[in-house]
């Protein structure tokens, strides 16, 4: 339990409240240290919420079991969430947003200062019709979630102190990073839960008005550009942008909220947040609070799966959401895309999913054009997001701007979609900040790597400007071994002038698509290859390879399909 054993740390006991918040509030000022004793305090709401969430989850399979009118309401909003989110939802998954919501709506209502959290936002309404299904006349939802009135009342008095919305903004997303990780390492694998660092967020909505600027005369903030973050986690890249857009025009502000910006998020949580930043930044920039018209809840590749039919979805004012983005001429397209790159056993049952019309394009794409034997690789999500991205521009000029996983720059897998981003667009920079473990084990991720994670990192600016001459790919890649404080305070320092405080190289791609060329390139393409597709199958006019023949070796591939720890799971 978080509060059944008084552990101290330094001068901190964290069985009191008091001594918690105190700990969130020197956090939150960088005093440095308390910054491991917040850590400490942050890991224990970590560790007690599987335990909560585990008391609710009995709960709700109850009430499926001896409550009609949970049953109903359940059914109902399942139902809807097959629509919204994916068709082949399962009734699980819909438990953990109740478990979710119930969790955390304390935390949405107070910290933000919405006592109408609620009743006024459209899906947690919907959400709610099903937690008074589950409670009423069954058990009290405040005295089950008193366990956690400390830890509650500890970030409430925390975020009291905060007057920079920022760090309010900062602050909210670590405590989601810890809930995901101990509510659900699952959901926080397969989804990326982890938030983009403010200076990435900061630079990235500079360089997008910067190209744009250059590029066509005109700023984010002009009448024809409408802009979408198709992952938006808790809103950053959305709030970042409102700011961005009241200081240079303030009178476009409104018009901008409104009509021609949109934000989607596919998890519960996060898009509670998102909605709450959002709308609570426009309140600050204009004085004035109107909801947010662009935030959507569903799945970005799963609308593109249903782009033509009709969807069901959680509510009407969202299924108008939907439909608006959809009709949207879309300009500047601009997030951090799920990075997950697969999973640490089959046992995890953990895949990504599967999207039919997205993973054709790619295949007919991507994966045609690629030299490579095994092209696993093109099945990341950020990959899927980059084929979605290009072909939600349709034949308009414009800017996607990601930051992700970057193995796509140098990775052999990769050579088709290499080559087909140097054909959709124009002009394309690329900023790698590196981190890449697997490839250089001196480095730790938590240290060097931007997100704290293993695999490399890079920000992507790709425009598409027909009218504007020949195409272009610069690059720059910071030293190997920068810290990540280094490499965020490059972008901090360089966010004024994103092309120009950037020393980029200009690459020139080789035939086969690569753009980091070795300066040795000739002198390797002389040497005997190990093996080849047309040796192995004895093509006329193959060349010489030293192996004949070569495999992946025994195995199933369908590990996941043939057992499992749970025979229901499994069936």
């Amino acid at each position: 339990m978080l509060y059944q054993n008084r552990r101290r740390t330094g001068q901190y006991d964290l069985g009191k409240p008091a001594d918690i918040a105190l700990l969130f509030t020197q956090f939150l000022n960088h005093e440095d240290p308390a910054i491991e004793d917040f850590e400490q305090a942050v890991s224990h709401f970590k560790d007690a919420t599987p335990e909560l969430a585990t008391g609710l989850r009995e709960r709700i399979r109850e009430a499926h079991r001896d409550n009609k009118a949970f049953q109903a309401a359940f059914a109902l909003f399942h139902e809807l969430c097959r629509g919204a989110l994916d068709p082949g939802l399962a009734a699980d998954a819909v438990d953990d947003m109740l478990v979710q919501h119930l969790l955390t709506e304390r935390l949405m209502r107070t910290v933000f200062g919405n006592t109408e959290f609620r009743s006024n936002n459209v899906i947690a309404a919907e959400v709610e019709k099903v937690i008074r299904a589950l409670t009423a006349g069954h058990f009290n939802r405040d005295d089950y979630l008193g366990k956690l009135t400390g830890f509650y009342s500890a970030i409430e008095a925390a975020a009291a102190t905060i007057s920079d919305f920022h760090q309010k903004q900062g602050f909210i997303s670590t405590v989601y990073e810890r809930f995901f990780q101990g509510y659900s390492t699952k959901v926080a694998d397969t989804h990326g839960i982890v938030y983009t660092p403010q200076p990435i967020v900061a630079w990235m909505v500079a360089a997008v008005d910067a190209a744009l600027q250059r590029e066509f005369g005109y700023g984010l903030d002009a009448p024809g550009v409408v802009t979408v973050d198709p992952c938006t986690g808790t809103g950053s890249f959305v709030v970042h942008l409102l700011q961005h857009i009241a200081q240079r025009n303030p009178g476009a502000l409104k018009e901008v909220y409104h009509n021609r910006l949109f934000a989607n998020e596919v998890l519960l949580m996060p898009y509670y947040v998102a909605s709450l930043n959002i709308e609570h930044t426009y309140y600050e920039l204009t004085g004035r609070y109107e909801p947010f018209d662009g935030m959507v809840l569903a799945d970005t590749l799963e609308l593109a799966e249903r782009a033509g039919g009709q969807m069901t979805m959680l509510s009407e004012e969202n299924a108008w959401r939907v439909d608006a983005e959809r009709r949207a001429p879309v300009t500047v397209i601009i997030g951090n895309p799920p990075y997950n790159v697969g999973q640490a056993s089959e046992n995890d049952n953990n895949k990504n999913r599967k999207y039919n019309i997205i993973d054709k394009a790619v295949k007919d794409s991507y994966a045609r054009d690629s030299a490579a034997s095994n092209k696993n690789a093109l099945s990341d999500p950020y990959v899927k997001f980059f084929r979605w991205a290009t072909d939600r521009l349709g034949v308009r000029d414009g800017i996607v701007c990601y930051v992700s996983n970057n193995s796509f720059v140098d990775q052999l897998a990769f050579d088709g979609m290499r080559k087909h981003l140097m054909q959709d667009f124009d002009r394309i920079y690329h900023l790698d900040l590196h981190g890449n473990v697997r490839q250089n084990p001196k480095l730790s991720g938590t240290t060097h790597n931007v997100f704290g994670i293993q695999v490399g990192v890079g920000i992507t600016i790709a425009i598409r400007s027909r009218e504007r001459g020949e195409r272009r790919l610069l690059y720059y890649r910071v030293p190997e071994d920068w810290r990540k404080e280094e490499k965020l305070a490059l972008l901090t320092e360089s966010a004024h002038a994103p092309r120009d405080a950037i020393p980029w190289q200009a690459l020139t791609p080789d035939a086969k698509h690569t753009w980091r060329v070795p300066e040795n390139a000739d002198e390797y393409a002389s040497y005997l290859p190990i093996g080849s597709k047309d040796a192995k199958q004895k093509r006329n006019g193959a060349e010489e390879t030293v192996f004949e023949k070569y495999s992946r070796g025994l195995e199933t591939t369908r590990d996941d399909v043939v057992y499992d720890f749970d025979r229901n799971a499994l069936t």
